[in-house]
């Protein structure tokens, strides 16, 4: 009888086999079946320990469909060498996926996109099938996830989720930049329609550096979905803590990437509006006895059913025993507590600061359980993100322009507290004003340099 892996198993065969049959008139399902149990085998044997429940599932839903059928016990199975070594499998785009992909190089179409999505969510299916997916299982839907997307950038193909084509830049699309905003407490927008969950991952992967991070956030994404399976099919969860402490120097893309999370988890049904309040100490403590409990609690509610991201967390505990911050961190645990359903929070600041603060407090080390790192930018990685910054404004740089950019960036301090991106839209800020002076001279200036920045407009934002 059909296994836990059946739907999905069945959507792959069935959406990869109609792809393949419209490009040659022929019937691939046995080929298709095959390529359903090696996502299958590779997502399970990720962390070399399947369990008999995983063996069963692929027995069930996959052995039984193959040509000749494979009817043997689970702990036939374990065994046998039929499943060994399976995960190199995802190391490189299969025969079928590249037959998609490139025919969409040729057509236009978007065949390998269908691909992608029911092969990321039998992926997802595989690792649904314990309680506990292993971290191991989770690298590998992120390994499979980037093999295949870099198999569409490599024939020239939009990513799913993608809005345009790859440019081969290495910059995002104009908007998507890791840059930063103040912190302020700010009531939620009207939102727009939830987007879906690739869009976002797209979205975050055009990112300018942030490697780890991106992984991070990929993972704990992968996570969910998988806990979201689970509950579709009415099977014992357990609960995953969306609460993040987010560590690193300021402009380091922290808000950007809480504003896609905030979404994902909308996309994902775990928070039900999506919307980012962002605030900090100023916002939740006040300076007299009872109103730092109702101010904390006023922010927090402009929160509910999304992501509330507190800036510098570690000021809340800054003051003794005496400092009503303590009072704003017992009201955050509690309403976190009362609210979990529909409210993740994330604590960011500097690392050190960050750690001392949750190990001190029994009640924020329960509930912050992931930290992400991060890092500062290269020097390469801020020049891209000043260009992404002229694209988004219709403002390109002349070649003295990227080497005196790069000159500045390099000599500015990697201090405690360097701006990153903050340090880099100032600079954006003042050339656009360096240029506006140097052109005011011009009587008729052209729209090449109207929208040019040159060396002399590249200056430190203070100079």
């Amino acid at each position: 009888m059909p296994g836990v892996l059946a739907s999905y198993v069945d959507g792959f065969v069935d959406a990869v086999n109609a792809e393949l049959g419209e490009l040659s008139g022929r019937d691939h399902r046995n080929d298709v079946t095959v390529e359903a149990g090696d996502i299958v085998a590779a997502v399970i044997g990720a962390d070399d320990r399947q369990s008999a429940g995983e063996l069963e599932a692929w027995l069930d839903d996959i052995g039984s469909r193959l040509e000749p059928p494979v009817r043997v016990s689970s702990m036939q199975l374990r065994e046998s060498e039929l499943l060994r070594d399976t995960t190199t499998w995802l190391d490189h785009p299969s025969t079928l996926f590249d037959l998609l992909v490139r025919a969409d190089a040729r057509d236009g179409t978007a065949r390998a996109a269908r691909y992608y999505d029911v092969a990321v969510r039998l992926a997802h299916a595989a690792a649904a099938i314990d309680l506990v997916p292993s971290p191991d299982e989770i690298a590998a839907i992120d390994r499979f996830r980037d093999v295949l997307l870099r198999g569409f950038d490599a024939a020239g193909v939009t990513r799913p989720g993608q809005r345009s084509p790859v440019t081969g830049t290495g910059r995002p699309a104009p908007g998507a930049t890791a840059g930063a905003t103040d912190a302020a407490t700010a009531a939620a927008p009207a939102l727009a329609p939830a987007r879906p969950v690739e869009e976002l991952l797209a979205e975050l992967d055009a990112l300018v550096g942030l490697a780890d991070v991106k992984a991070d956030v990929r993972r704990l994404t992968s996570l969910l979905r998988i806990q979201q399976l689970r509950t579709a099919r009415g099977m014992p969860t357990i609960e995953t803590s969306h609460h993040l402490v987010f560590t690193g120097n300021p402009g380091t893309g922290k808000t950007t990437v809480a504003r896609l999370l905030s979404q994902i988890l909308r996309s994902l049904g775990v928070v039900s509006r999506g919307h980012l309040v962002e605030t900090d100490r100023s916002h939740l403590v006040a300076g007299y006895v009872g109103q730092t409990a109702v101010r904390t609690r006023e922010v927090m509610e402009s929160a509910l059913g999304g992501t509330l991201l507190i800036d510098e967390a570690y000021a809340l505990a800054r003051g003794g025993e005496q400092d009503f911050g303590r009072e704003a961190i017992d009201t955050i645990v509690k309403f976190m507590e009362d609210h979990r359903d529909d409210l993740a929070v994330i604590a960011a600041g500097y690392p050190e600061e960050m750690a001392t603060l949750i190990d001190a407090n029994p009640g924020l080390k329960s509930r912050f359980t992931r930290t992400i790192h991060f890092p500062d930018y290269t020097t390469a990685e801020l020049v891209a993100i000043f260009r992404s910054m002229g694209d988004a404004n219709r403002y390109q740089l002349d070649a003295a322009a990227i080497e005196r950019l790069t000159a500045l960036i390099e000599a500015e301090p990697r201090t405690r507290g360097f701006g990153n991106a903050r340090f880099v839209r100032n600079v954006f800020e003042s050339a656009i004003g360096h240029q506006a002076e140097r052109l005011s001279a011009v009587a008729n200036p052209t729209d090449e340099q109207l929208t040019t920045l040159t060396a002399d407009d590249i200056v430190a934002p203070d100079a």
